[in-house]
């Protein structure tokens, strides 16, 4: 008799605990509210709950909130990510989960077998999601040891059209990484690689009293006048990896999980919707020293305030 591992044991425990519409909601408001309900129209913290009526000719609906000052009624969904939505809170629960849980990403089409969506449903979902883990504008920089690093995330041209080249000077999309040792991560991608491009990146999220670790690349020259001298390089050219604690090997390993997610989940990834994907796996990084349930729970924390509407995006792109 096989016996289940702790991913697919976390798994069914997290989908018998929320599959329940209830218990979902139940979830959802706990996060956004600690405290008990409050306006998200006023802010008043009296708010009462209405009971739908399944014999009146407006029985309303099961979650509806109404604010005893202002009057106006509203749900935990009202002013999330989750707004407007016809998916169930326990799908949403699910599906939070599910990208929370796989270490190199979860594709649209195993959410739409695994939750019983249409594939249109499931990928507007899943970059939904995406856009929840992305960070606010206030978000705490980065501070410590730094490395810094640029990867090109694409596909090989097809046949005929010409060499394939890696590295510098391919035609595919460059993501910069910034990694705090022990820490988080930070992702931007960028058009080109240049010194413009990659000192914003770094002023943009790195205190000023952190150290700064990159490779040679002369975009990054200049960097260290910013950071009171503090940036370091190793010189991989000259086949330099490691000089004592100068080495950019913790960017790196995050760039592996990318790539590998890219191949191995999603096969595809546009340019359009390449940022969504990094923050994706930026989040994954940042909170991974958690289990996947808190994982989840600090995901959904970050509904508020958020919306991704249909039309900013095109069905016809992963």
């Amino acid at each position: 008799m096989k016996t289940m591992d702790k991913d697919e044991l976390n798994l069914m425990t997290m989908a018998s605990k929320y599959a329940d519409e209830d218990k979902a909601r139940e979830l959802l408001e706990s996060l956004r509210w600690p405290k008990g309900p409050v306006c998200i129209h006023c802010g008043h913290d009296r708010v009462y709950r209405l009971t739908p009526r399944p014999t009146s000719k407006s029985p309303g609906r099961n979650g509806l909130l109404k604010c005893a000052k202002c009057r106006r009624q509203f749900t935990v969904l009202k002013g999330t990510i989750f707004e407007s939505s016809h998916i169930t809170c326990a799908q949403w629960v699910m599906a939070i989960y599910l990208m929370c849980a796989s270490k190199k990403g979860i594709s649209a089409c195993q959410l739409e077998r695994m939750l019983n969506l249409s594939y249109k449903s499931a990928w507007f979902l899943a970059h939904r999601v995406r856009h929840m883990m992305t960070e606010g504008p206030f978000a705490k920089v980065l501070s410590g040891d730094i490395e810094v690093d640029e990867t090109y995330v694409g596909g090989k041209p097809r046949y005929g059209t010409g060499k394939h080249k890696t590295g510098r000077g391919t035609k595919k999309t460059p993501v910069v990484a910034l990694v705090q040792r022990d820490g988080g991560v930070k992702t931007r991608v960028v058009d080109r690689v240049n010194a413009k491009t990659l000192h914003a990146a770094i002023l943009e999220n790195v205190d000023k009293d952190s150290r700064i670790v990159t490779d040679e690349w002369p975009g990054y020259r200049g960097i260290g006048k910013h950071y009171g001298g503090r940036h370091f390089f190793v010189n991989h050219s000259a086949k330099q990896y490691v000089n004592g604690p100068i080495h950019t090997n913790t960017v790196e390993s995050f760039f592996a999980l990318l790539k590998r997610g890219v191949v191995g989940s999603f096969h595809h990834v546009s340019r359009k919707h390449l940022h969504r994907y990094a923050n994706e796996f930026a989040f994954r990084w940042t909170n991974r020293k958690v289990d996947d349930s808190q994982r989840t729970k600090i995901a959904i924390g970050m509904a508020e305030g958020k919306r991704l509407m249909y039309r900013d995006s095109s069905i016809g792109e992963n």
